[in-house]
């Protein structure tokens, strides 16, 4: 009786403990399958006609007017595209018209049109012009207006090598702490380019690894709007970017934030010299090797 109690209680205990590990295999299978979702959204985006990879120029545009074409002659010179294209006119306002030189069938957020003022990237969507394959838009970097150029047909999207990952670790999916601040504090953000522009930060997300306390610091543009980390650690410059990779979180609930290191990218500057990346503050540079996400792009450095 009391052994066929005993061998009970071990079924019983066996029958647990072989659930237990179905749910967590279940639980990884869901996880593991979450992640390659997320990296196969990843790719499309950056490989899309207009995305990061159809780079081709940034110029900067001096105040008054510049000429723009693929001609040697133009004040601003495209590397690809009609060789005598129009002028942009920068005011000392800082705002841009253009006047496009006639039969080129030039179209401004898809009408054909002769002249435009051009709005840039600082408030809301930026104005898109558009001659084939070709695209421009106005960008502010630092107060200074430049036109960033764009190319479906671009050599860097047609002979994308692909991404390279750490392994899926469950792991570095880590619940942080939500510190908000008394008030926000403006930090300086530094560019690739060297340009510095203050960032707003609300507060701070604080996480433990391996028994060590560590702490990101988000710019967020509002208070329920998501969370964009600009970081480095230990493996940056090895194994990842020099320069920075991104993660991006949900707002805080409850104090409490999602950081899922195995969806840490690389910045646009990492894969196009054509790209002007914020760098990660100090707050932001971790004595961590995050061993997650994704590595160092297999073609050209920047």
């Amino acid at each position: 009786m009391n052994t066929f109690k005993g061998l009970g209680r071990w079924c019983i205990g066996a029958i647990l403990g072989a659930s237990v590990a179905m749910a967590a295999e279940t639980g990884d299978a869901d996880y593991t399958h979450e992640i390659e979702s997320w990296r196969t959204a990843r790719v499309q985006q950056l490989t899309k006609p207009d995305g990061w990879l159809s780079l081709i120029g940034l110029h900067f545009l001096k105040p008054g007017e510049n000429t723009v074409g693929s001609a040697p002659d133009n004040a601003v010179v495209l590397a690809k595209g009609p060789a005598h294209v129009g002028t942009l006119i920068v005011s000392p306002e800082g705002r841009v018209k253009a006047l496009f030189n006639p039969g080129l069938d030039m179209q401004v957020d898809g009408n054909a049109v002769l002249s435009a003022d051009l709005r840039d990237d600082t408030k809301g969507a930026p104005t898109i012009v558009k001659f084939g394959d070709i695209s421009f838009i106005v960008i502010d970097r630092g107060g200074k207006k430049a036109l960033r150029v764009k190319d479906s047909g671009a050599e860097r999207r047609t002979h994308f090598l692909g991404l390279d990952y750490f392994p899926i670790d469950p792991s570095w999916r880590i619940e942080a702490t939500w510190v908000p601040f008394e008030k926000p504090r403006e930090v300086p953000i530094r560019n690739i380019l060297g340009n510095v522009s203050p960032a707003l930060i609300l507060g701070k997300a604080v996480f433990t690894r391996a028994g060590r306390t560590y702490e990101l610091w988000p710019i967020q543009e509002t208070p329920e709007g998501p969370l964009f980390f600009v970081i480095s650690d230990l493996t940056s410059g090895n194994e990842t970017y020099a320069a920075a990779r991104f993660l991006y979180a949900a707002p805080s609930n409850d104090g409490k934030v999602l950081l899922d290191f195995n969806k840490a990218q690389n910045p646009p500057c990492a894969f196009t010299p054509f790209a002007t990346c914020p760098l990660p503050p100090k707050e932001n540079q971790l004595n961590l090797a995050v061993t997650a996400g994704e590595k160092k792009y297999r073609g050209e450095h920047h």
